[in-house]
C-alpha cells in the first residue's frame, strides 16, 4: 500500500474490482437480463413499448420505420447498441418467437430457420393489440416512474400489464452468475389459473396445474410428461422434455415418408435439416432416401423419404435420439421481485402479478376519483352561480377586472378559487334551461361515481371481481386454443389407470372407521332375509354412512371446524366384509377435536348441483359444487366459521329443495332454498334462523313429501310429525314450534326426516345403544313431547341418534345391489 500523495489515493485493486463486479452484476442483473414478475418484461422491451405509445404507433395508427422507433429509445431511454435494441424489438414481433406478440411487424422479421431481420431502415413496425392490454391505463398514474439516464425524461418502473405476461410469452436471458428461462403458455389457462387465485387465496401449485396444463410453445409440438412440468411449477426449476410432431405416410410402392410438421420451441429448422443429412452422411442413420423442406407461408412440412426396407418408427426414434426433433426445455423461472432475482413457483408467479393488479386498480380508482371529485366541486361552484345568477352578474359587471371579480366570488359565496374561475369562465350558453339541467344530470351522476370508486377502494373482494372481470374480458378477446400437445412419457403411469372402474359401497361407522368393498358384496335378498353384517365393530359403534359409488369418483368429507377434505374413492382401503375399516383421521389430516360432519359422494365431473351448509349458531350457506372441484387431501376452508360455532350438516341440493333447521329448545324453521343467495367457497353464510338466548341448531334435514320429521331429546322422548305441519316460513325467523321443551324432556339432541321402513339408533352418554323401528314411534303433532324412547338413570342423556345405514337391517329391499 503506497501513502497517500498529493491527490492520489492508494486503494486495494482487489478490492475495488470486487466491490466494481458486484456493482456491475447488480445492474446486469436488475435493469437488463432478467424480467420483472409484474409485468414480465426486461428494462429493454419495456422501453421500446413505451417510447412506441409515446411516439403514437397504435394498432389504428400506419406503420412507422424500425429505425425511427430504435432512434427514439436510445436518444431517450436506452443507452446501448442499437443492434441489442432493433434485436429485441425483432423478437417483440416473431410469432415463432412470442406466443402472443406485442409488436406488429411489417417487412422482413427474420425466420424460424434462424434467416435475421431486414435492416431496421427497411422494416417498418407498431404496436399489436395486445401489447395495447400491457399499456392500459398507465395515464392514470397506476405505475411509478424513475428518472433516465441522463435525468432528462422519466420513463416507468413497470407496465400495468392486464395479463400475466411473465408465464403468457415467457421470458429468457443470461445475467452474471444466474440465468432465467421461462416458457410461454396460453393466455386462456392463465388467466383462469390467475382466476382461481382470485376465488380462492388458498389454491396450492396443484390446484393451479387443474387449469394450467403446462407451457404452450408458438411452434407447438408436444410435451412428452408431465414430471417435468410439475417440478418447474412446484420447484420454479424443471426440465421438460419436447418432440417434433411426426406422422408416418404410405407412399407408392409400399415406401414410407416421415412428414414433420411441428418442431421444438427455439430450434432453428434449417440447422435441423442439415444435422439430418449429416447423421445420414455418416451412416449413423440409416435408410433415409431423401430429405426435403416443403414449409411455406401455409405451415412447416419436412419430408424424410425412406428405403423400402426401412422401419419408420426405428428411423425415427433414431432421430428423436440424435437431433432437437427431440429436445428439452429446462425451466428456470427466475425474475425480479421487490429489486431482488427470486426462483419462484407457479403460485408465487400468479401471486406476485396479482398483488400488482391489485395496486394498479387501487391507483387507478384514487385517479379516477380525485378526477371525478374535482369536476364535483367545480359543479357544485356551477350550481351555487346559477341558484344566484342575478347576484352573480351583477357582482361580475360591477368589478374592475377579472382578479377582483374572483375575489368577490370567492368572498360573497363562499367558493375556492377553482370553483370562482370555472363561473368567470363559463359561456353565456351554459345559462339556457337545457345546459342547466344537464349540470345537474352530470353531477348527480358524478356523486353515484364517487361513491362507487370509494367502495371500491374500502372492498378488497370488489377490487378482486373488477381485476377478475378483466381478465375474463382479455381471455374471451384474445384467448385462442392450446397449440402444444401433452402426452404421457413413456414409463410414465397414471395410477387411476391401473384402477378398474367398478360399483364400491363405502361404509363410515359413528366412531370414524371407513372401508371399502366392492358393491356385488352385499347380495340382493328377499324380504323377512336376516342379511349379512357389514363389519364387526367395538360394541357401541355401528356404520352410520353407507355410500354406493364409482371407484374412480371422490368423496368430500366436511368437518365441525368448516374445512372439507376430498379423497378418491380408490384411495379408501379395501377391507373384508367383517373388517372393522380404517380409522379416518389416517386418511385426512384432522386436527385434535376436528371430527367428520357430513360426507358427500361426487363424481368426477362437479357438476351443476349446489351444497347447503348449516351450522349450530344458525348460520346457513349455500354454494356451488364446482366450487370444491379444487379441494385437495390437506383440505380447504367449506365456510368460515366464529370460534363459538361449529358445521354441522352439509346437503347436497338441486336448488329447488325446501329446507328444515330444528333447534335444541324445539324450536323449527322451513323454508325455500332458493331463499339462499349463492356464495364464494370461503364466504360464512347468512342467518337461516333467529335463536333465542342459549339455544343452537341440532339438525338441518332436506324436507321430503310424504316423510315424518323424527326429534329426539335428551331424556329419552321422541315423537314424529307429519312435515306438512310445517309451513313455509321466510329465512332468518324465528321459526314454529316442532317440539315442547321441559325439564322433565330436556333439549332436543337430533332430528332426522324419516319412513316406517328405517330404523334409528340412540346412544347415550354411557355408550348404551337402543335400535327402534321408526314405524313404533308416535306421531304426534308439533306442539307436544312426544313419548319415552329410551329410559334413562337422572346422570344419562342422549348424545346423538343416526339413521341405521341399510346393510344393518334385518331386511334388505330386494334389489339394492347387483350381484
Amino acid at each position: 500500500m503506497l501513502e497517500k500523495r498529493g491527490n492520489i489515493v492508494p486503494i486495494n485493486i482487489e478490492k475495488e474490482m470486487k466491490n466494481s463486479y458486484i456493482d456491475y452484476s447488480m445492474s446486469v442483473i436488475v435493469g437488463r437480463a432478467l424480467p420483472d414478475v409484474r409485468d414480465g418484461l426486461k428494462p429493454v422491451h419495456r422501453r421500446i413499448l413505451y417510447s412506441m405509445i409515446e411516439l403514437g404507433i397504435t394498432p389504428d395508427k400506419p406503420h412507422k420505420k424500425s429505425a425511427r422507433i430504435v432512434g427514439d429509445v436510445l436518444g431517450k431511454y436506452h443507452p446501448h447498441g442499437d443492434t441489442a435494441v432493433y434485436d429485441a424489438m425483432v423478437r417483440l414481433a416473431q410469432d415463432f418467437s412470442m406466443r402472443y406478440m406485442l409488436v406488429d411487424g411489417h417487412g422482413n422479421f427474420g425466420s424460424v430457420d434462424g434467416d435475421g431481420a431486414a435492416a431496421m431502415r427497411y422494416t417498418e413496425a407498431r404496436l399489436s393489440k395486445m401489447a395495447m392490454e400491457m399499456i392500459r391505463d398507465i395515464n392514470k398514474d397506476t405505475v411509478d416512474y424513475r428518472p433516465n439516464f441522463d435525468e432528462s425524461l422519466k420513463e416507468p418502473s413497470v407496465l400495468p400489464s392486464k395479463f400475466p405476461n411473465l408465464l403468457v410469452n415467457g421470458s429468457n436471458g443470461i445475467a452474471v452468475g444466474m440465468a432465467t428461462n421461462i416458457p410461454p403458455h396460453n393466455l386462456g389457462e392463465v388467466i383462469d389459473g390467475v382466476v382461481t387465485l382470485i376465488d380462492n387465496s388458498e389454491a396450492q401449485v396443484e390446484d393451479l396445474m387443474e387449469h394450467i396444463k403446462g407451457p404452450d410453445f408458438p411452434t407447438a409440438a408436444t410435451i412428452m410428461g408431465t414430471e417435468g412440468i410439475k417440478e418447474a411449477y412446484t420447484t420454479g426449476r424443471g426440465r421438460i422434455k419436447v418432440r417434433a410432431k411426426a406422422s408416418i405416410e404410405e407412399v407408392n410402392k409400399g415406401r414410407q415418408q416421415i412428414i414433420i410438421t411441428e418442431i421444438p420451441y427455439q430450434v432453428n429448422k434449417a440447422r435441423l435439416i442439415e444435422k439430418i443429412a449429416e447423421l445420414v452422411r455418416d451412416k449413423k442413420v440409416e435408410g433415409i432416401s431423401d430429405l426435403r423442406d416443403e414449409s411455406d407461408r401455409e405451415g412447416m412440412r419436412i419430408v424424410i423419404e425412406l428405403k423400402r426396407d426401412a422401419n419408420a418408427n426405428v428411423v425415427l426414434n433414431k432421430l428423436y435420439k440424435h437431433t432437437q426433433l427431440e429436445d428439452t426445455f429446462g425451466v428456470i423461472m427466475l425474475a425480479i421481485v421487490n429489486g431482488e432475482p427470486k426462483v419462484l413457483n407457479l403460485k408465487e408467479v400468479l401471486t406476485h402479478y396479482l398483488d400488482h393488479q391489485k395496486d394498479i386498480i387501487t391507483r387507478r380508482t384514487q385517479f379516477d376519483l380525485n378526477k371525478a371529485e374535482e369536476r364535483a366541486h367545480i359543479l357544485e361552484g356551477l350550481k351555487i352561480a346559477i341558484d344566484n345568477l342575478d347576484e352573480v352578474i351583477k357582482l361580475i359587471r360591477g368589478s374592475e377586472n377579472t382578479q377582483i371579480a374572483k375575489t368577490g366570488l370567492m368572498e360573497t359565496f363562499t367558493l375556492s378559487e377553482k370553483q370562482a374561475q370555472a363561473i368567470l369562465d363559463m359561456r353565456l350558453q351554459k345559462l339556457t334551461g337545457l345546459e342547466i339541467e344537464k349540470v345537474e344530470e352530470e353531477y348527480e351522476d358524478l356523486i353515484k361515481l364517487i361513491n362507487h370508486f370509494k367502495e371500491i377502494l374500502a372492498n378488497e373482494r370488489l377490487m378482486l371481481n373488477i381485476i377478475k372481470d378483466e381478465l375474463i374480458e382479455i381471455k374471451e378477446k384474445y384467448g385462442d386454443e392450446r397449440r402444444t400437445e401433452i402426452t404421457r412419457a413413456i414409463g410414465e403411469i397414471n395410477i387411476e389407470d391401473m384402477i378398474t372402474e367398478e360399483e364400491v359401497v363405502i361404509t363410515l361407522t359413528h366412531f370414524g372407521y371407513i372401508k371399502r368393498l366392492p358393491a356385488d358384496t352385499y347380495k340382493s335378498q328377499k324380504r323377512g332375509g336376516k342379511g349379512i353384517a357389514a363389519l364387526t365393530t367395538r360394541e357401541e359403534d355401528f356404520v352410520e354412512n353407507l355410500i354406493t359409488s364409482s371407484s374412480h369418483d371422490y368423496l368430500l368429507f366436511f368437518t365441525n371446524f368448516g374445512r372439507v377434505y376430498k379423497l378418491n374413492v380408490y384411495e379408501i382401503p379395501e377391507a373384508r366384509r367383517q373388517a372393522k375399516g380404517t380409522a379416518i383421521v389416517n386418511l385426512i389430516p384432522l386436527s385434535p377435536n376436528e371430527t367428520v360432519a357430513a360426507t358427500i359422494p361426487v363424481g368426477r365431473q362437479f357438476d351443476s348441483k349446489y351444497l347447503v351448509l348449516a351450522t349450530k349458531n344458525g348460520i346457513i350457506k349455500k354454494t356451488q359444487l364446482s366450487q370444491f372441484e379444487s379441494t385437495r387431501k390437506s383440505g380447504l376452508i367449506a365456510i368460515s366459521i366464529r370460534e363459538d360455532d361449529e358445521l354441522i350438516k352439509v346437503k347436497l341440493t338441486d336448488e329447488d329443495s325446501e329446507i328444515i333447521l330444528i333447534t335444541a329448545q324445539g324450536m323449527s324453521i322451513r323454508f325455500k332454498e332458493q331463499d339462499v343467495r349463492d356464495m364464494g367457497r370461503s364466504a360464512m353464510g347468512v342467518k337461516g334462523i333467529n335463536l333465542s338466548p342459549k339455544d343452537h341448531v341440532v339438525s338441518m334435514e332436506i324436507v321430503e313429501e310424504n316423510k315424518d320429521l323424527l326429534v329426539i331429546s335428551e331424556k329419552g322422548f321422541g315423537k314424529r310429525t307429519d312435515t306438512s305441519e310445517y309451513r313455509l316460513q321466510t329465512r332468518g325467523g324465528k321459526g314454529i314450534k316442532t317440539y315442547n321443551v321441559t325439564g322433565k324432556t330436556g333439549p332436543l339432541v337430533g332430528a332426522k326426516i324419516v319412513t316406517d321402513e328405517d330404523e334409528v339408533l340412540l346412544i347415550n352418554n354411557y355408550g348404551t345403544v337402543i335400535r327402534l323401528n321408526v314405524s313404533n314411534i308416535s306421531k304426534l303433532g308439533r306442539n307436544t313431547k312426544g313419548v319415552t324412547l329410551m329410559r334413562m338413570e337422572e346422570d344419562q342423556s342422549i348424545i346423538t341418534i343416526a339413521l341405521m345405514a341399510s346393510t344393518e337391517n334385518e331386511e334388505v329391499e330386494e334389489g339394492l345391489t347387483e350381484e
